[in-house]
């Protein structure tokens, strides 16, 4: 079983405050310093899917907030990023 199962596994045992809270707390580090594509990635693997977590970021990020994140990547990455964003 490889590292990301182990995670996806946890997650899935979470409710919505826990996973929210995680979510959460990856935003802050995305202030932080996080890159975009991980704020993403990792949100997918908390909520359980890409859907919750675009619902996750985009109750907890602004507008603009958003579009920055979109506009600080490139080619591949920047479309990743933008189907969770915007």
């Amino acid at each position: 079983m490889l590292k990301e199962d182990v995670g996806a596994a946890v997650y899935k045992t979470w409710n919505s405050a826990q996973r929210r809270e995680e979510i959460a707390k990856l935003v802050q580090g995305y202030r932080s310093g996080l890159p975009a594509s991980m704020l993403c990635k990792i949100s997918e693997s908390i909520a359980g899917n890409r859907k919750r977590a675009r619902k996750y970021l985009q109750e907890m990020m602004t507008p603009d907030e958003r579009q920055v994140a979109v506009d600080s990547e490139s080619g591949d990455m920047m479309a990743f990023v933008r189907g969770y964003l915007l």
